[in-house]
């Protein structure tokens, strides 16, 4: 049995994962971290890692300013992490990164398969059909804090694999024309949408949508489930992603 303890226990992630959890034979929650209301929760929850027991894993869905003290207990136990949390600003990923020195690091802006499938697909189209435009639509519920999500930003990163040239622009305002090396990211927020992407890539003759949407969001907590047996499976320090499952190294 693969013990876990997750940081953000409470929030609708957490929840989720640890309801999948119940339902796997390998995977057991034997602790969770939040500062939220634990109610409904059968496992013991504190505000902090302080009295945490040991572990084989950490799960990180919680809020970018407290994955750092999800990463200070793994170092100190010298157990993999399993990060989802997204919004992290450069010294909280070059901290992800400096850690993944020492541990296993999964970092993910998004633990669906499916999202790690449209990545590749936006890369070879972006590669078989040189000087086209790209925009990413992205859609989520109206309570989410960030924006452009980091799936977007992710999708967009791995278009410029194989488009080197082109450059991030996030929303669209103002008055002058389309730089056509630019990847434009929009951001909706609206409703209960649990995620939706699409990226649009046009030439003058042609335009293909890339549509990935997410119907619940089992979808990720299944996909973190699969990193967390990917993670403790014998792998040394580094930072590992979705991709890592398909074949390919992924970078924070």
């Amino acid at each position: 049995m693969i013990k876990v303890i997750i940081n953000g226990i409470c929030g609708r992630m957490g929840r989720e994962i640890l309801r999948l959890a119940g339902e796997s034979d390998d995977i057991g929650v034997v602790y969770g971290v939040d500062t939220g209301d634990p109610k409904g929760l059968e496992i013991p929850v504190s505000d902090s890692f302080n009295g945490a027991p040991g572990c084989d894993c950490v799960v990180d869905f919680s809020f970018h300013t407290a994955t750092s003290c999800a990463l200070d207990y793994a170092l100190k136990n010298r157990v993999p992490i399993v990060i989802g949390t997204t919004g992290h600003d450069e010294p909280e990923k070059a901290k992800i990164k400096e850690a993944a020195k020492t541990i296993p690091v999964f970092y993910a802006s998004n633990y669906s398969i499916g999202i790690a499938l449209l990545a590749e697909l936006a890369k070879r189209t972006a590669a078989s059909l040189p000087g086209a435009e790209i925009e990413i639509v992205e859609t989520h519920h109206d309570r989410k804090a960030d924006a452009p999500s980091g799936t977007a930003v992710s999708l967009a990163e791995a278009i410029r694999e194989t488009r080197p040239e082109m450059f991030v622009k996030s929303g669209r305002s103002g008055f002058g024309a389309r730089d056509k090396n630019e990847i434009g990211i929009n951001s909706v927020r609206i409703g209960n949408v649990v995620g939706k992407h699409e990226i649009i890539i046009s030439t003058p003759s042609q335009t293909l949508t890339l549509t990935h949407e997410a119907h619940s969001r089992a979808v990720f907590a299944e996909g973190a489930l699969v990193a967390v047996r990917f993670i403790t499976g014998g792998m040394g320090p580094g930072v590992y992603g979705m991709s890592d499952m398909l074949g390919k190294a992924e970078t924070v």
